[in-house]
């Protein structure tokens, strides 16, 4: 008697939508449920390590280079595999989700590279899920002219050769996909992602002489990288790809991340392309693991954090001489700043910060640098080019100057900057202002002239948490309570309300996320992510 057939993906609670059988196929669906059963046990193991390190740091409040792989760091003969054509020069490189208008502009922006949000600016709603992957593929077939409704300006690619390189970021380990279930239970939403991009794109785009490139985000150890490296293994031989077409970047975007940098790239080395250097969720992973280590780990207001503190320096500085040393590309920050229609002057100062910004980090060694604006791509080619000239890139920069000690990456008493009432009223603003749009399926949303994701959120409501349970005393005098971040987010409802008027409030979801927001901030069990109790409510 034969085996059973293995019981196949099934679409749970979502209302059909235009061209998804050209996403959903039954083979595109049965990768993936593949991927599932192969992959995902390590995946849930891996998350219950997370709470199990996590447990430690409270207990320690430190954290340290891993006694366990320190022959791999001390080993100099490994490197990452070369970089393909179409990932050398990584100058430039925007950010944003895959609607059709982004994706159209952010091709044609004149960056080297466009980082084709899944995560953390794009809210998992299954049409954003399932479009987002229609126009990927309808940009690599040149069919996504788009005409907008209300404006009627029309969008068309340029040239294939004036275009960007993409670099897909499937969701983090932790979200699952909940209309995609295989027996009852839902596929995490980093395989979904992965995994319909890759069936449907990978010969796909080294047709087009590319490839299906990566980043990896929230990473939090290399046993992580390790089970992104195994994926890739197995999805190459599945669909028939040679092994190491794949390249994949890694978001060090956590602290247990930044002292594993070494490890993570030689976990992915036939994949590895570079690593990546954030700054919000890498803040938001500081409160999240030492919010129980006392004053010393108090982060003052988020936009006192500058990449020039300390602790933040010597992140930075460990990265880029990490992935020169390997032959990787160390890949710079964000900047996010929307340029005004209205303010020529709110632009001069802020193009100055961006180039001042960027031009650190080109004298740093960097190799490349994030804009969130078409507009700010200028600044920083100007930037970069004029470190690396012609060169597509400095990995012949060793860095060896660079001299990073375990305990400089969690100096964070070295700031002299402390919480502010006005930053207590900064995180409740932008707080409610971004979870309303996310949970009306914007996960990318200009707030206050930047351009905000889901780590903005993560990072505010960390900081009203971390404020309020280290008893913080603000310059005027006000401790910080729970009753008083409920006192402001009344204040800033009003505010919003005032300046939107009632029809457009009502037609919102204000003072659902105002609840949100005051529940992730407040609650004694801290969530590890705000998306997830968020999630529950994405409709």
């Amino acid at each position: 008697m034969s085996a059973p057939a293995p019981s196949t993906l099934a679409i749970v609670d979502a209302e059909p939508l235009p061209r998804q059988e050209e996403v959903l196929t039954d083979a595109a669906l049965a990768f993936v449920a593949e991927l599932h059963r192969q992959f995902t046990p390590r995946r849930n193991e891996l998350l219950a390590r997370r709470g199990e390190r996590r447990a430690e740091i409270a207990r320690t409040s430190t954290l340290d280079f891993l006694p366990e792989t320190a022959a791999v760091r001390a080993d100099d003969s490994w490197k990452v595999a070369p970089a393909p054509a179409a990932l050398s020069d990584r100058r430039v490189e925007i950010t944003g989700p895959t609607d059709r208008k982004m994706a159209i502009n952010a091709l044609n922006s004149g960056a080297k590279v466009w980082l084709a949000d899944f995560e953390d600016a794009s809210a998992p709603t299954w049409e954003n899920v399932v479009l987002g992957q229609l126009n990927l593929t309808d940009a690599y077939e040149r069919r996504i002219d788009f005409t907008d409704p209300k404006s009627g300006k029309s969008y068309a690619l340029k040239a294939a050769d004036e275009l960007a390189t993409v670099v897909m970021r499937p969701r983090g380990w932790h979200l699952e996909e909940r209309h995609l279930q295989l027996d009852g239970v839902s596929v995490p939403g980093a395989l979904v992602d992965f995994g319909l991009y890759f069936f449907h794109n990978a010969q796909r785009l080294i047709d087009l002489g590319k490839g299906p490139y990566f980043y990896l985000p929230k990473t939090e150890s290399h046993l992580e990288a390790r089970l992104w490296n195994d994926i890739f293994v197995f999805a190459q031989d599945y669909v028939g790809v040679p092994q190491g077409t794949v390249r994949a970047t890694v978001l060090i975007e956590t602290i247990t991340a930044a002292y594993e940098m070494e490890e993570i790239l030689y976990e992915l080395r036939d994949h590895a392309s570079g690593l990546n250097a954030g700054r919000w969720d890498y803040l938001f992973s500081i409160v999240k693991n030492f919010r129980d280590g006392g004053a010393k780990f108090v982060l003052p207001d988020r936009n006192a954090v500058t990449m020039t503190a300390p602790f933040m320096r010597a992140y930075t500085e460990l990265l880029v001489r990490t992935c020169h040393k390997r032959g990787a590309h160390a890949i710079g920050g964000m900047a996010a700043f929307i340029p005004s229609r209205r303010d020529a002057e709110v632009n001069k100062v802020a193009f100055e910060k961006v180039k001042a910004d960027k031009d650190r980090e080109a004298a740093d060694g960097f190799d490349g640098s994030w804009v969130a604006h078409p507009d700010l791509v200028p600044i920083a080619l100007a930037s970069f080019d004029a470190v690396l000239g012609e060169k597509p890139n400095q990995k012949d920069r060793l860095r060896e100057d660079v001299s990073v000690a375990a305990g400089d990456l969690i100096a964070i008493d070295t700031l002299d900057a402390k919480p502010t009432y006005d930053g207590l009223r900064n995180a409740v603003a932008v707080g409610i202002r971004y979870i309303e749009a996310w949970l009306r399926g914007l996960g990318a949303v200009a707030i206050f002239n930047l351009m905000e994701d889901a780590a903005t959120a993560e990072i505010s409501r960390s900081q009203i948490w971390q404020w309020i349970n280290a008893d913080v005393v603000f310059e005027n005098g006000e401790h910080a309570t729970a009753e008083l971040a409920r006192k402001v987010a009344a204040e800033e409802l009003a505010a919003i309300r005032e300046e939107i008027g009632e029809e457009t409030f009502t037609a919102g979801k204000w003072q659902q996320a105002h609840d949100l927001l005051l529940q992730v901030s407040l609650d004694q069990d801290y969530a590890d992510f705000l998306t997830l109790p968020a999630y529950e409510q994405l409709r």
